[in-house]
């Protein structure tokens, strides 16, 4: 055998051992019992750090490390519960509050927790996802009437109503382009795609995929379009091309799957939590996300 091919034919016979290379295999990164049952709402920042709701009591930010421990960061007001992050352009946390209907900014540096926007027209702000403009775009589900809305919050906390009458909305991710936004359905278990505008608007509302059974939960893209689906009591990720196609399911070691995003040094690691088991799962996916 030829040196130059020997490293090649090395790693072939030790897949597994090979950096990197170890994908799909599940394991803990935090110990269990250290979330509440309102586990939710993973996101990683530009330092990559990783942060989830509702630390050892609902109303509170965990900040966890590389090997899985957990330490409060922040603690929300009375009465506010988080239940999805995302990151600024100035790098502050901003952290859809179903119970206070807002979406709170935190400042990271001096950790001052502020409402960004407060409306009550919001059911619950439920996930949320930001585009390069700092428009955020909200699920906002009524799980009483099974229905459920759209939002677009601009840059300046203006919010306005995309789409009104849908199902349990929950869900929601751009497209890497930002040209794309997908949001899903919990208890219809439909998966919908928007186009959307230089302006933050949506139309041409198109059915991308539909699920026989179990519930859907929080969604990540990765860089090449495919959606991470939390299958919320089935216990798995399902991977879904731009093109609704169902490319696999990542099989978690707990059933109620919540929340989902990327991570790590080549943002190929995937950061779930896990509702009942309370604490946060990891496996590598082959592609980063889309923000990497």
């Amino acid at each position: 055998m030829k040196p130059a091919l020997l490293p090649v034919f090395l790693c072939l016979i030790s897949f597994y051992h090979c950096p990197g290379q170890d994908f799909y295999n599940v394991k803990d990164l935090t110990s269990e019992n250290l979330f509440t049952t309102n586990c939710e709402g993973p996101a990683v920042d530009k330092k990559g750090n990783l942060f989830a709701v509702n630390y050892q009591a609902d109303g509170t930010i965990g900040q966890i490390s590389a090997d899985g421990k957990v330490t409060r960061f922040a603690t929300l007001p009375e009465g506010s519960i988080g239940n999805a992050i995302q990151f600024d352009r100035e790098g502050n946390m901003l952290v859809a509050d179903f119970a206070g209907h807002n979406i709170l900014k935190v400042d990271t540096k001096t950790k001052k927790v502020s409402v960004f926007v407060h409306s009550d027209a919001f059911n619950q702000p439920n996930d949320i996802c930001i585009n390069k403009k700092g428009q955020l775009f909200a699920s906002d589900p009524n799980w009483k009437t099974n229905t459920g809305k759209i939002w677009r919050i601009d840059a300046d906390g203006t919010p306005h109503l995309l789409q009104d009458n849908m199902g349990t909305t929950n869900g929601i991710e751009l497209s890497p382009d930002e040209k794309t936004l997908y949001v899903n359905e919990s208890e219809q278990r439909t998966l919908w795609a928007y186009d959307v505008d230089d302006k933050g608007n949506i139309s041409n509302k198109r059915k991308l995929y539909d699920f026989p059974d179990f519930g859907m939960d929080g969604m990540k893209c990765d860089k090449e379009g495919n959606l991470l689906i939390a299958r919320w009591g089935k216990g798995v990720i399902a991977i879904v091309s731009p093109q609704g196609k169902l490319i696999r399911e990542v099989e978690m070691k707990g059933k109620k799957t919540s929340n989902i995003c990327f991570g790590g040094k080549d943002g190929k690691t995937c950061f779930v939590t896990l509702q009942d088991r309370k604490c946060i799962e990891s496996f590598r996916h082959e592609v980063a996300g889309r923000q990497y």
